[in-house]
């Protein structure tokens, strides 16, 4: 699982140069159901990556398998999102408020929180406690996402998510040392990525 800040400056098919999150806002612009491919090409043309597939749900699916799930429990080590160290059991809408902050305007710290939620959530998931409720969670999130995944693999998929834990999901981040602020000719902020730092990491993820 590889983190991107959505204010990497990129090439983006047919757009020229412009932020990595506007690849799927062009496209979805131009012909609504398209950005999801429109995305998966701009990752493959910049990283080299190929994707087989991809997931799109919005808030409302985050809030609903959360509290479908009964609320997801974090560990904090340091304050962070606006709690304390600790343990906090999230329910929806604070587990959408905790991965939507950016303390500030800084989209690294959205991206950390983003996988220190998804580690919890599978940690929750593979909770013998919590098999019960995953056919109400699965529910829950079908009727708040879009998908090209066949329907038969999302159950190979679970058991695999399940089997590997959140211990066996390799997580990185583009960090702020592989990128380089600057403002564009237009001001905005952006950030241009440095391929001799993220290429390493692309090739230890995906070989590529």
């Amino acid at each position: 699982m590889l983190s991107i800040p959505r204010d990497l400056w990129v090439s983006i098919p047919g757009n020229g140069e412009n932020r990595i999150n506007t690849a799927h806002f062009f496209a979805e612009a131009e012909k609504t159901g398209s950005g999801p491919a429109a995305a998966v090409r701009t990752v493959h043309e910049n990283f080299g990556v190929d994707v087989d597939a991809y997931v799109r749900f919005n808030f409302e699916g985050l809030i609903s398998v959360v509290d479908a799930l009964g609320g997801v429990p974090i560990e904090l080590e340091t304050s962070t999102g606006g709690l304390s160290p600790g343990i906090h059991v999230l329910d929806g809408e604070s587990a959408l408020a905790f991965v939507r902050d950016r303390e500030g305007s800084d989209d690294f710290f959205r991206m950390a929180h983003g996988q220190i939620f998804i580690e919890a959530l599978l940690r929750k998931m593979s909770d013998p406690r919590a098999w019960p409720l995953l056919p109400g969670a699965f529910i829950s999130l079908i009727h708040h996402v879009d998908t090209d995944l066949a329907p038969w693999v999302w159950p190979r998929l679970l058991v695999a998510v399940l089997r590997s834990g959140p211990g066996g999901i390799d997580a990185r981040i583009i960090s702020r040392e592989m990128v380089q602020g600057f403002t564009t000719a237009e001001g905005a902020q952006v950030l241009a990525p440095d391929w001799s730092r993220i290429n390493p990491i692309l090739f230890e993820m995906f070989a590529q």
